[in-house]
Order: C-alpha cells, then structure tokens, then sequence
C-alpha cells in the first residue's frame, strides 16, 4: 500500500506552517553560540555523528509508536539524497564553517539561503518567482546586514576557508529545503526527519573515523559540553528540523525559506538577554526590514506553477526526467482542489 498523501493546507495551515518555520529558526538561532563552545572540545563531523544518532534514536521510536509509513521505493532514493545533502554536506559545513569563521559572519552568510532556496523552487518544483516574493527577499537581506552588522568581517585565510563552508551549508540547505517539501506532501515530518538523520549519520560516519585519527577524542569533557550536545541532538535536530520539514510541507518553498532571516536576530537577541551584549540601532531597525520582509512573502498569494494551463509536460523538473513537484494542476486528479497532490491509490 502506498503512503497517504497528505491533507492540501488551508489559509489556517498556512500560518500554523509560518509558526513551526518561526520556532525552528529561533532554535536555529540559537544554535551558534552552543555549536561554537561544543566544537572547542568535538571536532565537527564526530559533533554531527552524536546529533544525528541521538535524533533518529528519538524519532524513529516515535514513528514506530505512531506505525507511520516510511520512505520506499523512489521517495526512500529521495530521502537519501536529502540525507547526504541536508546532514552530512549542509550541518557538517556549518559546523566547519562555524568552527574556523565567526559567528557573526556565520549568521551572515548562511542567511543566503532563503534565496538559493527560491531559485531550487524554480526549478525543483516549478513554483513562479513573483516579484513581491523578491521584494521580500530584498527587504530581509537588507535588514540582516544591519542586524549583523559589517564590523569585524575581514579575516585571514583560516577566516576565508570557514566563509567557503558556510556558503555550501547555505546552498545546501537550500538544496535540502526544497527537496523536504516535495517528500513531507506524502510522509509525516517526523518520519522524514528521522529517515534523514538515520541516513545521514551512515553517510557522516566514515567522515568522523578519519577526523577521529587525526584529532582524537579528549580525555575527559566538561558537563557543560555534553549539554550542548544534547541541546544540539533533542532541541536542534528533533525539535527543529521535525518543525521545519512540517512548516515546509504547509508553506511555499519561497516564502517559507524567508524565515531563516529570523536566525541572526534571535541569535543577536539571546546575546543582548544572556551575555549583556548591547544590540545598536541597526539590530532593531534591521529586525524591523527582516520583519516586513517576512511578512510581505507570507501575504504573498501562493502562485501556481509556471505552465500550468500548458498540461502535464511542465511537471517535470528541468534537466532531471523526474516529476518533484507535490502538486498536480488537474483539479479532477486532486479530488477538486487546484495545487493539491493527486489522490493515490493502494
């Protein structure tokens, strides 16, 4: 029996998507600060081992529980892509980025995301560009510079080689954004998440054998640390990335990519709150732009995809042979609702 796909969302869903994307950039957010002290005593790809075991462990169970259907066939193939791409390339080059930049320039950087993200829309899932989408687009890039800031991002080569990786997490995980979407129209997120983390530890693990001979595992680590795996492992991984696959699945690729601007003010916020870090005006007149553009792409209509009235030859993902895109045009193949998946049958 093939799996159910998935109830088409409402205007309701929509905004309960826009909330599940708000929280897990928010704990994304908050992540480099955790990521940045861990990474002192884990190297990274054996960090990335821990975070993704520990979040299949949970999830997996979870599924089990619940008897969700998994990932079979082509959509299993898919998942390990999305594996490979979003856990061992995108977090892995976080974590290196993160380790060798700062975590201002990480915030920066990895913020290019939402528009790789609507540019793999595109093309994945043949979802229109429309104008207000990159007025939005513009509008939060400019509110993360101010937030950000320019002081303090020039650096040597150990500097540069950490801007490098964080610019592949960023495409990515734009990569793997969009990918989810396509995967989390027919399948729980939470069994999603878990295939993914499953995966993608498989796939990191020889990584962390070879990092492990030439940086061996420290004797002994402070109490501190091992709560910031955990946090890494249960709040980033579980929590986040299961809200942030659900979100994509009620939200446009384009629109829902525009949350990850959320990032780097969360993150400047928890320094102004934990650390006494004074934020300047360019936090709130920056936080404000990221706002406005935020909102202005979730008020955009949901486009319909390019060529739709053209008949079935557009549903195709250019370049690929392979139809991605969760939607079908043909109201009668979606039981009457334009844009839904098509109706599947066991």
């Amino acid at each position: 029996m093939s799996a159910p796909v998935r109830p088409c969302p409402g205007a309701a869903s929509r905004w309960w998507g826009a909330g599940l994307l708000l929280l897990a950039a928010s704990i994304w957010g908050g992540m480099y600060v955790v990521s940045k002290a861990v990474l002192d005593f884990i190297p990274p790809m054996t960090l990335l081992v821990l975070r993704l075991v520990m979040a299949a462990a949970v999830l997996g169970a979870w599924a089990r529980l619940r008897r969700e259907p998994a990932p079979r066939g082509r959509d299993l193939g898919l998942v390990a892509v999305m594996a490979l791409v979003g856990m061992t390339v995108s977090v892995g080059a976080q974590f290196t980025g993160t380790r060798l930049a700062t975590a201002q320039l990480g915030a920066l950087i990895t913020s290019a995301s939402p528009a790789f993200i609507v540019v793999f829309a595109a093309l994945i899932l043949r979802e229109a560009i429309v104008p207000r989408t990159l007025a939005a687009l513009a509008i939060a890039s400019a509110g993360v510079v101010l937030v950000v800031g320019l002081e303090g991002l020039a650096g040597g080569s150990r500097v540069l080689a950490g801007n490098v990786w964080l610019l592949v997490a960023a495409l990515s995980w734009a990569l793997y954004s969009v990918l989810a979407r396509a995967v989390t129209l027919k399948y729980p997120a939470a069994v999603v998440t878990a295939s993914t983390c499953a995966l993608g530890a498989a796939f990191t693990a020889p990584l962390a054998w070879w990092e492990l001979r030439a940086e061996p595992w420290p004797a002994s680590l402070p109490p501190a640390v091992w709560w910031g795996v955990a946090y890494l492992g249960f709040i980033s991984t579980v929590v986040a990335f299961t809200c942030w696959n659900r979100g994509f699945a009620l939200v446009e690729a384009a629109p829902a990519g525009l949350f990850l601007f959320a990032q780097p003010v969360v993150g400047t916020a928890l320094g102004w709150l934990l650390l006494g870090e004074s934020p300047g005006t360019g936090f709130f007149v920056g936080g404000a732009l990221i706002t406005a553009g935020v909102g202005l792409g979730l008020l955009t209509p949901a486009p319909g995809p390019p060529g739709a009235d053209r008949g079935g030859g557009d549903r195709v993902a250019a370049g690929s042979g392979r139809d991605l895109r969760p939607a079908d045009p043909d109201p009668k193949a979606s039981g009457g609702q334009p844009g839904c998946p098509p109706a599947k049958r066991c």
